[in-house]
Order: C-alpha cells, then structure tokens, then sequence
C-alpha cells in the first residue's frame, strides 16, 4: 500500500482481506488457491474486475488506491500474496 508492506497471505487458507487506506478500501479474496479484488472503492473499478491471480509473479494494480497485491513463491507449491 502506497510503497509500504501491507501483509502477507498463504494462497492455500481461504481469507477475506479489507485493505483501508487514506486513499480508499479494496476487498481482497483469496479463495481455493486464487486471489482477486471483489469490491472496491476507485471510481475505475479495473482491480475488482481483473481476473484472480495465483502464479509467482502475477500482480492486481489499483492505481487510485495506491495498493498492489503481488504474488510471491518461496517454491513452486506454496504460492503467498503480499498486499
């Protein structure tokens, strides 16, 4: 959030995550081993409409709100989001 580490999530438990910024709130889903924006408040809505992300690498933007959520891999079978 806004350059900062917000927190990091095991794709392998089934969370919601509310992330609550200066800037605005995304609803951070991570379900069966995805994760995915389900609402949020930016006027664009392009974060919650972007499909899940699981693989080492793959990224869910939101510019007005200033949050990245990123999946990182420690090994191939135990994939993280850090948001």
């Amino acid at each position: 959030v806004d350059g900062e580490l917000w927190g990091e999530y095991s794709l392998e438990k089934d969370r919601s995550v509310e992330i609550r910024t200066p800037n605005g709130y995304n609803l951070l889903i991570i379900s069966d081993g995805y994760a995915y924006v389900q609402t949020a408040s930016c006027p664009d809505g392009i974060c919650s409409s972007h499909k899940p992300v699981k693989h080492d690498g793959e990224s869910i933007i939101c510019l007005p709100n200033k949050v990245v959520i990123e999946v990182h891999s420690s090994s191939d079978e135990q994939p993280d989001i850090i948001a």
